[in-house]
């Protein structure tokens, strides 16, 4: 069976880490991203000169037009697809919940929460045969990211739901659903939530004393899609050092 993956928010960071390394494991990729399209371009390059096939696609992954246009370019470009690993979100500044607004709360919740169900609405109609779809989730849906992120962490604590009860609904149809859980990673999300250096300040709380990298987080992606993980579905693999 050809394996054809959409990695969404493949761009950068842990996204583009498994993008890269599903193209060396044979998949065709779609690299989905919304605005750094200069990365997205640059991540298709280094697959193809390595040898493998991919196509970047502008999207905004919480928008239902978008998506359903996002799979049928996929359709068109690189046929039905048989895997997923739904990657975008997003992390605002760090903030304590009696200053959110409605308007931040939302934005998290519709980016981080309806994207990845538009996209696995999406990808299990196409899976006709089975495939297997991972989700990123994050260690702050376990850990509640207090006076700095409690609206990221519920919208993942939302994924960990959605994993489990989507695991249940579709294994009759030979469609595995799991869940990855990283911790601190050295990505530029650090940065997005208004501080660069954040794993430096917390790495003494880790018990490995450090932070992780995009790159160990996508070995445990491709680990879950892969058939070597043909009898695991519904399950939650944390990479967090510890913590």
């Amino acid at each position: 069976m050809k394996k054809i993956v959409l990695v969404t928010g493949g761009s950068r960071g842990i996204g583009a880490a498994a993008a890269k390394l599903l193209a060396k494991q044979g998949y065709s990729v779609c690299i989905n991203f919304i605005k750094n399209e200069i990365e997205a371009n640059r991540v298709v390059a280094e697959i193809g000169h390595d040898g493998g096939t991919a196509i970047a696609v502008r999207a905004d992954v919480s928008n239902e037009n978008e998506v359903i246009n996002l799979f049928k370019v996929i359709d068109e470009s690189l046929g039905k697809i048989t895997h997923l690993v739904n990657n975008a979100g997003i992390l605002l500044p760090q903030m304590r919940i009696s200053e959110m607004t409605a308007a931040r709360i939302n934005k998290v919740l519709i980016t981080n929460v309806t994207s990845c169900f538009l996209c696995c609405r999406e990808a299990s109609k196409r899976m006709q045969n089975g495939g297997s779809i991972v989700n990123i989730s994050s260690a702050a849906a376990r850990l509640g990211s207090p006076a700095e992120y409690v609206d990221y962490a519920a919208s993942k604590g939302a994924i960990d739901t959605l994993t489990k009860g989507l695991s249940l609904e579709l294994a009759s149809q030979k469609i595995r659903v799991n869940c990855v859980r990283p911790g601190f990673i050295h990505t530029q999300m650090h940065a997005d939530g208004g501080e660069p250096e954040r794993i430096e300040r917390v790495k003494h709380l880790i018990p490995l004393q450090r932070g992780g990298t995009p790159e160990e987080v996508a070995a445990s992606i491709a680990f879950l899609l892969s058939d070597d993980a043909s009898y695991i579905t519904g399950t939650f693999i944390d990479i967090a050092g510890g913590k």
